[in-house]
């Protein structure tokens, strides 16, 4: 395991506000970003579009995402050879893998579902840690709020995972 390296990654999956309740479905989206903490520095980025095999790209989830089903078809592969491609150039079992919540639990349902091997052993929640590091108990904190809190800018449009992975790598820089 190497404890100099964290591969920050984000989710999009597709998306629905129902009478203003949100619902999601399939990973249509996996930002990455690796960060060598020893370096202090982001050291390498991807983007991988998942087709998704039943679900369809709502408009509610092209507005938030800016994911059109156009791009999807073009440059989206199936889930099995974006895991392929993200072990390949990341690694698997022997990175640390971190998200903002539980994207974990996301696509190790969605492996579940379609009989595809789970590539990660270590996971941190970096939501959970920033929470313990400043001592916000009971509160939730998003990752834009939390980055803005410790003036680490933004940059990018929100909820792309190219972009969301991007950020948490720099906010993880700070936190680790």
């Amino acid at each position: 395991m190497n404890y100099n390296r964290v591969v920050c990654f984000d989710l999009e999956m597709c998306c629905w506000n129902n009478d203003g309740v949100g619902t999601t479905g399939e990973i249509i989206e996996v930002g990455l970003a690796e960060v060598d903490l020893s370096q202090g520095e982001i050291v390498k980025r991807a983007q991988y579009y998942v087709k998704p095999e039943k679900d369809e790209i709502s408009g509610f989830c092209f507005e938030l995402t800016g994911i059109t089903p156009k791009k999807v078809q073009k440059q989206g592969r199936p889930l099995d050879q974006v895991m392929k491609s993200m072990i390949k150039n990341f690694g698997g079992p022997n990175k640390i893998y971190a998200s903002w919540g539980r994207d974990d639990e996301i696509l190790r349902q969605e492996c579940l579902d379609k009989g595809l091997e789970f590539p990660f052993k270590e996971f941190l929640n970096l939501a959970t840690l920033y929470r313990m590091k400043y001592r916000l108990k009971d509160k939730r904190i998003g990752h834009k709020a939390a980055q803005e809190q410790l003036n680490i800018e933004w940059e990018g449009r929100q909820h792309s995972g190219y972009v969301d992975a991007y950020n948490l790598a720099k906010l993880a820089l700070a936190i680790l």
